[in-house]
């Protein structure tokens, strides 16, 4: 699961509303540690913006952190955390997945348009990852 969340250059392809995905820059930043810089572009209908972050993924510490740099955000912070478990009924590993986010948008309007949109993007997009890993996973088992 983690190395599906760092894969960020594939987010086009099944994240819901990201329409584009450019790395601006990538490096491993201490052993186990890689930090890009990403710009995104999302859309719904008239309304598209972009947006750039800083994306830490940890590898050592299972869990990868997420910081606005630019865009219409004043604050966006997201943390994936993934722990791994064992599923005691069929003996298979399994990960449990923590995810928070943290958001404002500058734009008092913009939060009044897309807010209660967002928030539901928020949940889309979980879901996406979900439907990602059981067509990933369950491909390879």
């Amino acid at each position: 699961m983690f190395q599906l969340v760092s894969d960020v250059e594939n987010y086009p392809s099944f994240v819901p509303l990201c329409e584009k995905m450019r790395i601006k820059s990538r490096q491993a930043t201490s052993p186990g540690v890689v930090t890009i810089v990403a710009e995104m572009t999302v859309g719904f209908k008239a309304v598209c913006e972009r947006y750039s972050s800083k994306v830490v993924c940890d590898e050592n510490n299972f869990e990868i952190n997420v910081t606005a740099i630019d865009g219409p955000f004043r604050h966006l912070k997201t943390c994936w955390r993934f722990t791994k478990a064992m599923d005691q009924d069929s003996a298979l590993n399994r990960c449990l997945v923590d995810f928070t986010i943290e958001y404002e948008f500058k734009s008092i309007t913009l939060g009044l348009i897309m807010g209660a949109m967002f928030d539901k993007a928020v949940h889309n997009y979980t879901e996406a990852f979900a439907k990602r890993a059981d067509i990933i996973f369950k491909s390879k088992a």
